[in-house]
């Protein structure tokens, strides 16, 4: 089941979150695919580190081909590149994806990215899709096309505004175009335990039946070195707390 992660909001960590959770999804044994369709392309420079940008293809290639018929079109795994870490391949995103996305609306490709990931179910245990900072043409495609989708929450008045149009537009594409589709989860991410506001306003969404999941990820130094690295927190600090804590998380996701 492919697992969308989504915020309108940019800086709340949906590549972090993304990389990291099919990073452990590798680790334990999962075949496991990541697709970047954001084009600032940092799950792919995460997973990637610099032969990011020498992948032979990537969805940016994928989503050019369906604008051209082809009675031998290239199957979607052609489009994948494998990383470092045994068991987890990238489809890498790049800048293009801005100058396509006006292309493929007019030519109605919505539906495309959904008919690859049926195609890709069959060689991968889990996928999860990175999602640019906006309900765009490509945000759409793996919502329609997803059958979970997690929500990213950063603790902030602002946040939670953008929160609730969020669930009302995920909502809109499952009653619409995906009945499949499900929030599997809001993810509070640099939670400070100490501070009164991170604590209040997650207690309310607690009580007001939003889908809150445990444990809420902390801050830490170390993922910045991790993003530096070029290595998911399950390979650089195995025992670390934050690493714990995206280990319980993506036990939820089973």
């Amino acid at each position: 089941m492919p697992i969308v992660v989504f915020n309108q909001k940019g800086g709340v960590g949906k590549s972090t979150i993304t990389c990291n959770l099919a990073a452990i999804s590798a680790h334990e044994s999962l075949k496991t695919l990541v697709i970047d369709l954001d084009q600032q392309a940092n799950s792919s420079a995460y997973l990637l580190g610099r032969e990011a940008a020498a992948a032979a293809r990537g969805v940016a290639d994928f989503f050019e081909q369906t604008l051209s018929f082809s009675f031998r079109p290239l199957p979607a795994g052609d489009f994948v590149t494998p990383s470092p870490f045994p068991g987890l391949d990238v489809m890498v995103a790049s800048p293009r994806l801005d100058e396509l996305q006006t292309k493929l609306e007019s030519r109605h490709k919505i539906y495309k990215l959904r008919e690859a990931l049926q195609a890709l179910a069959a060689d991968y245990d889990r996928i999860y899709i990175d999602t640019p900072p906006a309900l765009n043409f490509y945000t759409r495609s793996a919502l329609m096309g997803a059958g979970g989708c997690l929500i990213p929450f950063d603790c902030d008045d602002f946040s939670r505004q953008a929160l609730y149009t969020l669930l009302a537009n995920v909502e809109e594409i499952r009653a619409d175009h995906n009945p499949e589709l499900k929030v599997k989860g809001i993810v509070v991410n640099q939670f400070q335990p100490r501070a009164k506001l991170p604590l209040r306003l997650v207690q309310e969404l607690i009580e007001e039946g939003l889908p809150v999941l445990q444990p809420y990820l902390g801050s830490s130094v170390k993922v910045r070195e991790s993003h530096q690295l070029a290595q998911p927190m399950i390979h650089l600090e195995p025992r670390h707390a934050l690493t714990q804590a995206l280990v319980a998380l993506h036990a939820q996701l089973a």
